[in-house]
């Protein structure tokens, strides 16, 4: 049986491909992000209801 392929599957694959392509896109913007912020690390602390003197800032005068 011969099949004919209609003109409106070739764009829905045309689309098809172009949102593909710019899902991947997105992924690795977001992965890469993801690896640029987490190897600066030095800035990282969870939110986890604990006080850690190193985040609060310094008091007026202090240390002088």
């Amino acid at each position: 049986m011969l099949r004919v392929e209609h003109e409106i599957h070739r764009r829905r694959l045309g689309r098809n491909l172009g949102l593909g392509v710019v899902l991947v896109a997105f992924v690795v913007l977001i992965f890469g992000l993801t690896v640029v912020k987490v190897s600066q690390g030095h800035g990282l602390q969870a939110f986890d209801h604990v006080v850690r003197p190193e985040l609060v800032p310094p008091a007026e005068g202090a240390g002088q």
